[in-house]
């Protein structure tokens, strides 16, 4: 007897109501969703072999990462996996950087800035990932409490794109007293280079001339930091 390849699984649809993800979010809450279950009600749909809840985990277990490959992925990776295209990947892209908007947000709200460990504390987890560099900046108010943290460029961090103009200007515009510069090394060292430490420098005597001053250049590494300060670069 042949056996058609549609019977090998089981759709969302022919699940019991109660373990269908989207019935047991109404129903139970988020937290009683499964990792895959949650990606699963992003995608919405899986493909004829596979249920959105098996997409979702083939996803999830394609790399040694697990759920973590999701935060450096871009749309055009996630569109090589089988049945997910380009809008099912915009979809999982807008909702992880969402979720670290939130989670940097609410982590920011008026924590204050004492040391260098303050900073790790604050991006570490968000920046020691990332596959490309990018160039953050602290703002902090007068009683150095955190009034938001602003990319200002990513790719390679370089006199040509960290301008002095384009990180002031933010500074100014939130009225900020005082700043830190971050900027992670995907290499996972964080040793500065010489381009690290002549932008530091011109971006600490523009500081001087406009009266916000920089306090500090942390650069991230693989759960270490290097801070300029610390070693009377600034």
């Amino acid at each position: 007897m042949k056996v058609s390849r549609e019977n090998l699984y089981t759709t969302i649809k022919e699940m019991p109501e109660c373990e269908r993800p989207r019935e047991k979010l109404l129903t139970h809450g988020v937290n009683a969703l499964s990792n895959a279950e949650l990606l699963a009600i992003i995608l919405s749909t899986g493909t004829k072999e596979m249920s959105a809840i098996d997409l979702a985990n083939h996803i999830i277990h394609s790399s040694k990462e697990g759920l973590r490959v999701l935060t450096n992925c871009t749309i055009e990776e996630l569109s090589l996996t089988k049945g997910v295209g380009l809008a099912k990947s915009s979809q999982i892209i807008a909702a992880i950087e969402l979720g670290k908007r939130i989670a940097l947000t609410s982590k920011a709200n008026n924590y204050k800035i004492k040391s260098p460990d303050d900073v790790s504390h604050l991006l570490m987890e968000e920046m020691r990932y990332l596959k490309k560099e990018f160039f953050n900046i602290i703002l902090l108010n007068t009683k150095n409490e955190v009034i938001a943290v602003e990319n200002i460029s990513i790719g390679s961090v370089n006199a040509s794109i960290v301008h002095p103009r384009e990180v002031f200007v933010r500074a100014i515009k939130r009225t900020s007293s005082s700043i830190i510069l971050v900027h992670n090394h995907p290499s996972g060292d964080p040793d500065p280079s010489k381009e690290d430490i002549n932008i530091t420098k011109r971006l600490v005597e523009a500081g001087k001339v406009i009266g916000i001053e920089v306090l500090d250049h942390i650069i991230i590494g693989d759960n270490v930091y290097s801070s300029l300060k610390e070693k009377n670069i600034i």
